[in-house]
């Protein structure tokens, strides 16, 4: 390929994206070939927007390090943050009293914003329920704080429309893949001056930082509204298959199967039983929805089924050992014990198998 058509291959590359951010999309892959790399020199290391005349991120951000982001993403929580204190599932109701319709639920180990405060009730919001709790049944300030480090982890997002994920924290490594705007990635730790490592697919990874934000996730409520969606959507599924139980444990088999593969697909198969056994300690413990496919769908629980990998690996190829592993939690096996949680080892105390924590 001569100069020339070198440099229309480059602006052809540059439009192409242009088209894409206007319609919303990203649709960019990585390739071999260098003159294919030149079609996406406009991605860079991040898809700057000042390199599209796109909106900028807002100043504040831009004027915070990585650090810094963490810093004030810790003082938010201690000021805002409230915490389920129950062992099963706590009222959400429209109004400060408790005759009020009942809005949603707070499952255990779940917060939210605090909105407003009086007579001993709080005004919340938690993933998409909105109502007023009694204080009696939350924690708030060092207490709130404390918790949500326990159960909760801290995840990336983004200022732009997709950033590389490197092998190595250095922009000449080879590329994982991208990470969109919608997306979101588990944070791992700050591994020099502008990077840092997340968790990609199961495997570390290498960002930029200088476009990314952090926030503190932790397990969410969720509304009447949704809850019973989502019970209509499961019995219309089983109504659909007509096969009474046996097929609904197929397809729940089957959905096990796909997040197992999303959250420990790189794991060893005992690992793959511990987060199989997760979620069938939560189907069993009352503290959570009461089938398999309510607890992986349960707001702002998994991560993998919020951004609707499960949903793609369920319509694609699960793995034979994730079936297999789906299948020996379903049949009450357990290599975690009762633990109702796992992220990936750190700091969290727990039983460690693998890359993860259980608790």
């Amino acid at each position: 390929m001569n100069r020339r058509n070198k440099l229309l291959a480059t602006v052809a590359g540059i439009l192409i994206v242009l088209l894409s951010l206007s319609a919303g999309e990203i649709t960019v892959q990585a390739s071999e070939n260098q003159d294919d790399d030149l079609l996406t020199a406009g991605v860079a290391e991040v898809l700057n927007p000042s390199s599209f005349n796109i909106d900028q991120p807002v100043e504040e951000e831009e004027e915070l390090n990585i650090d810094e982001k963490f810093e004030a993403e810790k003082e938010r929580m201690e000021q805002e943050l409230t915490m389920a204190n129950v062992q099963n599932a706590l009222n959400i109701r429209a109004q400060a009293d408790e005759d009020a319709e009942k809005v949603g639920l707070l499952y255990k180990d779940c917060g939210g914003t605090i909105l407003e405060r009086k007579n001993g009730w709080t005004k919340l919001k938690s993933g998409n329920v909105i109502g007023w709790a009694k204080d009696e049944y939350l924690l708030f300030g060092e207490e709130a704080k404390d918790m949500a480090e326990d159960v909760g982890n801290w995840i990336v997002t983004l200022d732009v429309e997709a950033v590389r994920v490197r092998t190595e924290p250095n922009e000449d490594a080879d590329m994982y893949g991208l990470i969109a705007y919608e997306d979101s990635v588990e944070f791992i730790d700050t591994v020099k001056e502008g990077w840092i490592s997340v968790d990609y697919n199961g495997e570390t990874g290498y960002v930029n930082s200088e476009y990314v934000n952090v926030r503190y996730h932790i397990d969410e409520g969720e509304s009447m509204e949704v809850i019973k969606a989502r019970e209509r959507e499961e019995a219309e599924r089983k109504r659909k298959a007509n096969r009474g139980a046996v097929a609904a444990d197929a397809d729940e088999l089957r959905l096990l199967g796909a997040l197992i593969y999303c959250e420990a697909g790189n794991q060893s198969y005992e690992g793959m039983v511990g987060v199989g056994a997760v979620v069938m300690n939560r189907v069993r413990s009352g503290a959570y929805p009461n089938t398999i496919h309510s607890v992986i769908y349960a707001s702002g629980q998994f991560t993998p089924a919020m951004t609707g990998k499960v949903a793609r690996v369920y319509e694609g190829n699960v793995p034979d050992a994730c079936m297999q592993a789906a299948q020996a939690a379903i049949n009450g096996e357990t290599t975690v014990g009762g633990a109702t949680h796992f992220r990936r080892a750190g700091k969290r105390e727990g039983f460690i198998l693998g890359d993860h924590v259980f608790w």
